[in-house]
């Protein structure tokens, strides 16, 4: 597999998932040194006209990273820039120590691009929500998604919607410390209530400006009152719970 060459062009390195009918390979581009990375994602089978109909409807301006698709033989191979970062679920997990600003702006920062995630083919934006594609650079604070396209059931762009309510409940998971307004936005995020990114997002937007002046009231309040607040949140937590 070291050794093999699609097209004359892509030397591929390695795969990196298989399943029937599917792969994402990594390669070199043997055409391009600036940037020779390469992810194909080859389908064959019944997937191979279903995913060429699908991925016929990426637009360059939408997508950035996608350098073409074509026919091999009888293996489909759709051709994105190869990127990197940490998977959300190596960040964001229970214990972790993430402050409430910076929970803030990552939760911004997914927001908004599954908001530019909007005008590519379903299939392909939820796909790019995926927890195993969900790619942060902490340093930057910024987003991107690994160009890795299973098959998936019939997606829509409600779908897209949910998988990024997903990522935000482990960004912003519920704590004593979430005030009203962030625990109601919460509310509406697990029970569905988005069926696309653009309420989604302009929902958040409002909610984001109301949950900071919570969190510095928060904070520039004495020890005792905030001691007072979490022992009432946790005792709430407990009836509610019973």
């Amino acid at each position: 597999m070291e050794s093999m060459l699609i097209r004359e062009r892509y030397k591929v390195a390695r795969i990196l998932w298989a399943q029937r009918d599917y792969a994402l390979a990594e390669a070199a581009d043997i055409q391009d040194r600036a940037t020779p990375v390469r992810l194909l994602n080859l389908y064959e089978g019944e997937l191979r006209r279903r995913y060429g109909k699908i991925c016929s409807g990426i637009r360059a301006e939408d997508c950035p990273a996608f350098r073409g698709m074509f026919l091999e033989n009888e293996t489909l191979a759709v051709v994105f820039d190869d990127c990197k970062g940490v998977a959300i679920d190596e960040l964001f997990f229970k214990g972790d120590k993430w402050g409430w600003r910076e929970r803030l702006d990552y939760a911004e920062a997914v927001l908004h691009h599954a908001l530019s995630l909007s005008g590519l083919p379903a299939e392909v934006a939820c796909a790019a929500m995926l927890s195993e594609n969900l790619l942060f650079d902490p340093e930057k604070k910024t987003v991107v998604s690994r160009p890795m396209i299973p098959p998936m059931e019939s997606m829509n762009l409600r779908e897209l919607a949910l998988l990024a309510g997903d990522q935000i409940q482990k960004i912003l998971p519920r704590r004593l410390s979430c005030g009203k307004v962030e625990n109601a936005f919460l509310d509406r995020v697990e029970r569905g209530e988005f069926t696309s990114m653009v309420p989604f997002y302009s929902a958040w937007r409002e909610a984001r400006k109301e949950i900071e002046k919570e969190r510095e009231a928060f904070d520039a309040s004495n020890p005792v009152s905030r001691a007072l607040y979490l022992l009432k949140r946790a005792l709430l937590r407990i009836r509610f719970k019973r």
